[in-house]
């Protein structure tokens, strides 16, 4: 797999919520580090994701966001 997103980040899958349209994957990198997903229902499907799976969180954005409450 070839990607021009330079922000990869390997670990596993460690909890998969699926819904009527998105599902939500959270991908623990290890540390108590966890990424957090929400993706098509049938991408999902597609990758036959299931927990403990080797899996890569891929983030290529332009923005990022802060927050202060």
């Amino acid at each position: 797999m070839k990607l021009s997103a330079r922000n990869v980040l390997k670990g596993k899958v460690a909890a998969i919520e699926p819904g009527a349209v998105t599902t939500i994957v959270k991908i623990d990198l290890g540390g108590g580090v966890i990424v957090t997903s929400s993706i098509t229902k049938a991408a999902a499907d597609d990758l036959g994701l299931s927990v403990g799976d080797e899996a890569f969180a891929v983030i290529k954005a332009s923005d990022v966001l802060v927050g202060k409450p």
